[in-house]
């Protein structure tokens, strides 16, 4: 294998020698097009394929632009062909966002999400067909349900009747679905959920109705039916206007706050209580106004008023008149018979006598305004307590020193005036809207705060620095007495040194004086002297000892303090 090898890479060393440059790069030029050729397919084999998430195109670009940021905010990313298909990349994605596009209504009108089973062969009657048809709906129905992030697993059970002849007959579409929601879900309780599951199911399927779905958990609790939610609605709604009022409540109370913490401090505004009374049921108020008519509005700039108001205006008048001249004539009964007038007025019967009689009728308009509104939620009454404290002032004698008393630190309290009170008052009552028609009530209290806890560490803080106080006074005046007494000490020990310094020089001095009296005297005597080398060097170190103790006598002390030690 070595000897081919070898053989092999001679034969190709050959060859490369007797081929020309231009024939050496062709072959070069070969060989990186192929490299670069497998690279491109290499990196697009790699390429992941992507999914279409509707098979039809969405031309409406506002529909588009909302699918895909709905897209966006489950943090998948989406590809928006030239054409308007959207893609996502795996098929899993592709079924939990069209499970929620459904549940949310972002799915085009004319699009169909479903993919059914397309196969066609010779063979296959229409009953076949019709259970694929079946298969494919049940099958796809219960992968968009599994998608779902809070769903396990899921059972589906989809029922389609033969066609009857008469619709009277025809058997309803009816679809049964078991949830295994995940540990920690909330869509056995959350019905936004539910109705999402239930319009899939009405859009998978043809002909079915709300009416004919049943959804229900593992445990067997039916999860659709909405009527008996009522009363759970009405419990989520009771506890959302509860979050409204706590929340308003909190936002008067943080501005109460801000507005006497800044006038009095943090600590002297405590126990501020505030209530709003708000009416959350819906109501339908529809209101009629009759109002006068205005021919000439007034002149802002005039001081008087110039305004003309008519109560209403004459729209039709009607008047007639009746005039009636001559006798009248007062039947009495039958002949022969005695007639019932009394007396008085057969006197005056026959007489000659003139009537008149006039009418008028005037219609007349006047002006309304219908107003019809929906009042929901309307504010109630508010009422507010805050306490606040008064000053807490320490007692100090005629030199600025506090005042103890009992051990402990003598204080006055000063408490706040009653008109500062009332202004206090009218600034929370501008605060929360205050008004009168409501029976709105604002109580601003000046009760002493017990700070006997406070006092107490106050003092306690106070006499420990008094003591620290008095212990560093005596540490230092201590410090100082030291401080003395080793100054004394040093000024005295340098004396004894210094005199000591002074008896040792002398004493060498003296010595010196003998040494050179003595040489002298031997000189004059004519008697050779001759001095060693030893002698010679102790002459030297003895005149550099003394030039030394003369320049420096503090080190010239220490080194005779070490020598006589030695000795």
């Amino acid at each position: 294998m070595n000897e081919w090898f070898k053989k092999t890479l001679t034969q190709i060393k050959t060859l490369w020698g007797k081929w020309t440059p231009i024939q050496k790069g062709i072959l070069a030029a070969v060989i990186v097009a192929a490299v670069v050729i497998i690279v491109l397919l290499a990196s697009w084999s790699a390429k992941p394929s992507l999914v279409p998430l509707i098979d039809t195109p969405v031309t409406d670009a506002t529909v588009r632009e909302r699918i895909v940021l709905r897209l966006n905010e489950e943090n998948v990313k989406a590809t928006v062909s030239q054409s308007g298909i959207i893609s996502v990349n795996d098929e899993q994605t592709a079924r939990r966002m069209r499970a929620i596009l459904l549940r949310e209504d972002l799915i085009p009108q004319n699009t169909d999400p479903w993919a059914l089973f397309d196969v066609e062969r010779w063979t296959r009657t229409d009953f076949e067909r019709n259970i694929d048809v079946r298969r494919a709906v049940i099958e796809e129905v219960r992968k968009h349900i599994k998608a779902l992030d809070d769903v396990d697993d899921a059972s589906v059970v989809v029922n389609l009747p033969e066609d009857k002849l008469f619709q009277a007959d025809q058997n309803p579409v009816t679809a049964s679905v078991i949830l295994y929601p995940k540990p920690g879900s909330d869509i056995s309780t959350n019905r936004k959920k539910i109705e999402g599951i239930q319009k899939l199911l009405k859009y998978a399927v043809e002909g079915l109705t709300d009416d004919n779905i049943t959804i229900a958990d593992n445990s067997g609790n039916i999860l659709n039916d909405f009527a008996g939610l009522k009363d759970f609605d009405r419990l989520s709604i009771i506890e959302k206007q509860q979050k409204i009022i706590a929340k308003l409540e909190t936002q008067y109370e943080i501005k109460i706050l801000n507005i006497l913490q800044k006038t009095y401090g943090t600590d002297r505004v405590r126990d501020l209580s505030i209530k709003i009374d708000m009416d959350m049921s819906e109501k339908t108020a529809e209101t009629v106004e009759y109002l006068p008519f205005q021919l000439r509005a007034d002149n802002p700039e005039t001081p008087y008023d110039e305004s003309e108001v008519r109560a209403s205006v004459t729209r039709s008048s009607e008047t007639a008149t009746t005039t009636y001249q001559g006798t009248g004539f007062n039947p009495e009964g039958p002949a022969g018979v005695e007639g019932q007038t009394a007396p008085s007025y057969k006197d005056t019967s026959n007489l000659t006598g003139l009537s008149t009689q006039s009418i008028v009728k005037t219609n007349e308009e006047i002006g309304s305004r219908r107003t019809s509104e929906i009042v929901s939620p309307e504010m109630g009454r508010r009422t507010v307590s805050v306490n606040i404290d008064g000053q807490w002032r320490k007692k100090k004698d005629a030199n600025g020193n506090l005042v103890i008393k009992d051990g402990q630190i003598e204080r006055e309290y000063i408490p706040i005036p009653d008109d500062e009170l009332q202004k206090a008052t009218q600034a929370v009552q501008a605060a929360i809207g205050y008004s009168a028609l409501r029976n709105d009530s604002v109580s601003v209290l000046n009760i002493q705060f017990d700070r006997l806890a406070e006092f107490e560490k106050e003092d306690n803080a106070y006499f420990r620095s008094v003591q620290r106080q008095r212990i560093l006074l005596i540490s230092l005046a201590g410090l100082a007495l030291l401080l003395l007494i080793f100054i004394v000490y040093r000024i005295v020990s340098r004396e004894i040194e210094r005199r000591k310094r002074l008896r040792e020089e002398e004493l060498l001095r003296q010595h010196q004086l003998e040494r050179e009296k003595a040489l002298w005297e031997a000189e004059q005597a004519g008697m050779e002297v001759s001095m060693s080398v030893e002698e010679m060097k102790r002459r030297e170190l003895l005149e550099n000892v003394i030039n030394n103790a003369r320049e420096h006598p503090e080190d010239v002390a220490l080194l005779l303090r070490t020598w006589l030690m030695e000795e």
